[in-house]
């Protein structure tokens, strides 16, 4: 009996660390939405916090949309870089216009008879990219699609947003955190922002579901493409670098800094 219990004493080691990394906190209310009144936590998500609500009936009458250039939260990326923040800005930009765009027209400048998307960046943690770099090297030689990350290395996005009508009406609101797991299959990256920017597209994906009326099935791009200015919206080039070397490198996702307004 002792001998069977230390044999699987190191299973039960990495199952519980793997639990325990996968879990995700909410993020305090960062004040960007109008009200965070109504917010629901959506359960089963260990891994993301999801905090959201939406006016079924409203969100219906909901057809044309402008999405606003997503905003940094004051102190909510402290000691990173001006460049690596409007890397991460960019990308939320990208990835919440591919979203709303499968569900909604998007217009490409404001209407006073149109919705608007507010987005804001409520906190970035750095990924460590020192300690990045030995990840990839390690998970090399694991195999499967579990990999393992040095504590201290992992980095984190949260956001908000909400969707607005004419006349100011917040008709559906998100409050979203996302942390990177220390035993997980999130890919490591040398870049400041490497997570961060991960993340962006699992944050538009919630956008367009939570805001969205639950019947309003998912459309074909409209030609030309609304959010062709933000970058193709394949990527091959990513999945070939990911695969060849481990890593996650923005340069071959086609990550672009958000453009002054």
């Amino acid at each position: 009996m002792t001998q069977r219990l230390l044999r699987a004493a190191p299973v039960l080691l990495v199952s519980a660390l793997a639990l325990a990394a996968c879990q995700t906190a909410p993020a305090a209310n960062a004040g960007f939405l109008q009200t965070y009144d109504g917010l629901q936590t959506k359960e089963g998500t260990l891994r993301v916090s999801v905090r959201d609500r939406r006016d079924d009936a409203a969100s219906q009458g909901v057809e044309r949309v402008f999405i606003e250039p997503s905003v940094l939260s004051p102190g909510a990326a402290e000691g990173i870089a001006p460049v690596d923040v409007a890397l991460v800005l960019g990308e939320v930009d990208r990835q919440v216009c591919y979203e709303i765009s499968e569900r909604f027209t998007v217009l490409p400048a404001p209407a006073t008879d149109a919705a608007r998307v507010r987005t804001a960046v409520t906190r970035i943690v750095p990924t460590g990219a020192v300690g990045s770099g030995a990840s990839a090297v390690a998970n090399f030689f694991i195999p499967g699609p579990i990999g393992v990350r040095p504590p201290g290395t992992t980095g984190m996005l949260a956001a908000e947003a909400e969707l607005v009508i004419e006349g100011g009406t917040q008709v559906a609101a998100l409050a979203w955190a996302r942390s990177a797991n220390v035993v997980g299959m999130d890919t490591p990256s040398l870049s400041r922002v490497g997570d961060a920017l991960q993340f962006a597209e699992l944050f538009g994906d919630q956008v367009g579901d939570s805001f969205a009326p639950k019947d309003r099935a998912v459309r074909a791009i409209a030609t030309p493409d609304p959010c062709e200015r933000f970058g193709p919206r394949e990527q091959p080039g990513g999945f070939i670098t990911r695969a060849v070397t481990g890593l996650y490198v923005p340069e071959t996702q086609g990550v672009r800094s958000q453009t002054p307004q």
